[in-house]
């Protein structure tokens, strides 16, 4: 089966860039209810995580993201992986950011849809061996 099937677009995603201030990070995941965001390069390649506990607001607003360190690494799937690759990164993982051959972000698979995906199979394998 194509990971991308299970795909949320980047242009559905929230994200920050590199070179944004923990302000506008804190806002973005407040805003959001987030625990952690992806972070891109300014030309879009995925960096990695970011996960905060961090001061209010005001004291955040001259922060630069970088300066924050990550408490986890979320790794990433290339658009062209398997399902074993994308469900190993599942287990550990709220969400697989996947990208594209270039490490271009383009997008997240999370874990509940990869649930229901399976859910939805089973059913209809119980329902097929019940009959």
């Amino acid at each position: 089966m194509n990971i991308l099937f299970f795909l949320t677009p980047k242009s559905d995603v929230a994200y920050i860039f590199e070179n944004e201030t923990l302000r506008q990070t804190l806002e973005k995941m407040e805003h959001r209810k987030f625990s952690c965001i992806p972070l891109l390069s300014l030309d879009g390649k995925y960096k990695g995580m970011k996960t905060l506990n961090v001061p209010g607001l005001k004291e955040a607003e001259s922060i630069s993201i970088m300066a924050i360190p990550r408490r986890a690494t979320y790794k990433a799937v290339h658009a062209d992986s398997d399902m074993e690759d994308l469900l190993d990164k599942a287990i550990n993982q709220n969400y697989v950011p996947v990208v594209d051959d270039q490490g271009y972000f383009i997008g997240i698979i999370t874990r509940k849809e990869i649930i229901k995906y399976c859910y939805k199979e089973l059913k209809k394998y119980i329902k097929a061996s019940d009959s």
